[in-house]
């Protein structure tokens, strides 16, 4: 078994993972790090200076950001309790100079502005015009004359997929090193609520427009949020408002406005989202803008939630808030993202209480949360699975990785965990919690632990370049000197014999076609990848030698406990921890760190990545 594959004993079960699934809900399974006593579940009273102390600091820090480093906890624990919630709430003046912008790769222009919503409707389109996205059809005669329009259309799909893919790393980026990390750690969270996936969106710059929004309103206003995500571009065309008419209302936001993202299932009717529907009607953008197209909106009367009135958007949105029960959604919601799963109606109300209160500003119920004796009770602590991309910041941050390095592939690896950034897999986000752990899940936790601490940078396959996929081929065929026809056939030949073709290909081969979908596919790609701006693709740059001397360790045991102090908020077993310091005296052949100095550091990574194998390590 290799040690890519070898998670430690305590790590590749499904009992363990069931265990772990245990845990995380309200029965402690293991032993956490200094909690508060159990009386202090569901109580907002804020802990005293007293209660305060760095484990308090480094839970903080864990859940309102992405871990830290041992100096960055301690200054927190430096503070009070309320300076330092304060310090990571009420982040205005915290610089973020060394954050660059999302650096565009130039493939947008104007021509794809009134991008076609299939290939059919852009061929249909140059069929009637002559021209579809700025490109004029080949002379009737020509062989696949429509070849050029489809070849366009093609392009924007693979340039917006490729560039999402850079939009993705540049987040990353920004979480691992921003000095505002509630800042993320929320448009992390808005990004699920109001989730709006690329894979229909179609437009990296919606997706890129989207996240910047949730940036800025991160910790601020939720009506004030609720209307901005209302009137952005990417929900409304995830969403169809541009089916959403007088006469013929789509009820798709309507509908998802009240049951994912204010108010829950059971607090409306279908009268409502019907009404609501209608005040809808109109809202749409162009390219970039919002607008409202007067023609379209239906500005009768409307009857919702009780009220009536010539409701437009913002009338309905605003009689939602209105709602007790959007208060109540909203609060536990952020309180199961930040604290743990279980919310009692008791609670619940209490949440709801401090948000309505507070007009819906955000920070004075994520400064009541952070304070509360509920947030670090015994209840709470060990209670919150990690995501996978809070999973691979958190493991970078904790490491002291210096960016988000190319090699593993940032999405490559959050996907393999089971989240695709910038592609939920609905309108409701991701499931959270449990649902990000299984045993398979679990294993490939440790591996990619094991890919980031020892990565393979030598036979690293950069997903932006094709190999065998359907157009790598026809790239590849081309290269060989065959003409298009050959290098558009099926074959059946395991090897990819160009002479092997289908008597359908044959029969085909040479027919008036009027355009080509897998020529269309490699001619996208290639021209995509012209313009793109690459992804560096080196390896972190970690070094644990410095991170155990540093700490002080002068023997093995040393070093392993100051691996499991650095990056387990969770204890494992003492048979655990000797099996670790067994392992680590093997491989270097001694106990005594400075005979082992010069040649410690990859035996300290593979100690590393058993640590974050562990049920221990995906638990905070």
């Amino acid at each position: 078994m290799t040690i890519r594959h070898y998670t430690c004993a305590v790590a590749a079960t499904a009992v363990l993972t069931a265990a772990i699934a245990g845990h995380a809900g309200s029965t402690h399974l293991l032993a956490a790090a200094a909690p508060g006593p159990a009386s202090w579940q569901d109580d907002l009273a804020p802990i005293t200076a007293a209660d305060w102390d760095y484990d308090s600091a480094e839970h903080l820090l864990d859940r309102a950001g992405f871990s830290g480093t041992p100096e960055e906890i301690q200054k927190l624990a430096a503070m009070t309790p309320e300076q330092a919630v304060r310090s990571l709430v009420y982040y205005d003046g915290v610089p973020t100079d060394h954050l660059p912008p999302f650096e565009h790769s130039g493939f947008w222009d104007d021509t794809l502005t009134h991008f076609p919503p299939s290939r059919p409707a852009a061929t249909e389109l140059a069929m009637k015009n002559g021209e579809s996205m700025g490109i004029r059809v080949k002379p009737e005669g020509v062989n696949r004359h429509m070849q050029p329009i489809s070849d366009r259309f093609f392009y924007w799909l693979r340039a917006t997929q490729l560039e999402t893919r850079r939009v993705s790393y540049w987040w990353a980026e920004r979480m691992l090193d921003t000095d505002r990390p509630l800042e993320e750690k929320m448009a992390l969270f808005w990004h699920g609520h109001f989730a709006t996936a690329e894979n229909k969106v179609r437009d990296y710059r919606k997706m890129l427009g989207q996240i910047e929004l949730f940036q800025r309103h991160a910790t601020g206003n939720f009506g004030e949020l609720a209307i901005a995500v209302a009137q952005d571009p990417g929900m409304l065309y995830y969403l169809d408002a541009g089916v959403n008419v007088k006469g013929a209302a789509n009820e798709n936001f309507a509908r998802e406005v009240m049951e994912l993202f204010t108010m829950g299932v059971g607090n409306y009717t279908e009268q409502d989202v019907r009404e609501g529907a209608r005040a809808f009607t109109g809202w749409n953008f162009e390219n970039l803008d919002f607008v409202v197209n007067t023609v379209h909106h239906d500005d009768a009367p409307k009857t919702f939630l009780g009220r009536t009135g010539n409701f437009d958007g913002v009338d309905v949105l605003n009689i939602i808030l209105e709602q007790p029960v959007t208060a109540e959604y909203i609060g536990s919601k952020l309180y199961r993202f930040f604290v743990r799963d279980d919310v009692s109606p008791e609670l619940t109300t209490k949440l709801g209480a401090v948000l309505r209160d507070n007009d819906y500003e955000i920070r004075p119920l994520l400064s009541t949360i952070f304070l509360s004796r509920d947030f670090y009770s015994e209840s709470s602590h060990g209670s919150h699975i990690k995501g996978p991309v809070e999973h691979v910041v958190t493991m970078l941050k904790q490491l002291g990785a210096a960016d988000v390095p190319g090699v593993p592939d940032f999405n490559r690896t959050t996907i393999a965990l089971g989240q695709h950034l910038l592609n939920p897999p609905s309108v409701a986000g991701w499931a959270q919690g449990k649902s990000w752990i299984t045993p398979a899940l679990l294993q490939e936790r440790g591996n990619v632990a094991f890919d980031y601490l020892l990565p393979n940078v030598i036979d690293f396959n950069d997903p932006n370049f094709l190999s065998r996929s359907g157009d790598g081929v026809v790239g590849e065929r081309l290269r060989r000197g065959l003409d298009f026809g050959a290098a558009i056939a099926l074959v059946d030949d395991p090897d990819d014999n160009p002479n092997m073709m289908t008597a359908f290909d044959l029969a085909n081969q040479e027919r008036d076609e009027l355009f080509n979908t897998r020529v269309s596919g490699y001619r996208a790609w290639a021209q995509a990848l012209q313009r793109l701006i690459p992804t560096p693709r080196g390896a972190a740059r970690i070094n644990l030698t410095d991170i155990v001397l540093t700490s002080g360790a002068t023997t093995t045991t040393d070093a392993v406990d100051a691996l499991l102090e650095r990056f387990l908020r969770l204890s494992v077993s003492d048979e655990t921890r000797r099996s670790f310091v067994t392992m680590l005296d093997a491989e270097l052949g001694t106990t005594d760190l400075a005979r082992a100095q010069t040649y410690m550091e990859d035996p300290l990574r593979m100690v590393t990545h058993l640590i974050m194998s562990t049920p221990e390590y995906q638990i905070n």
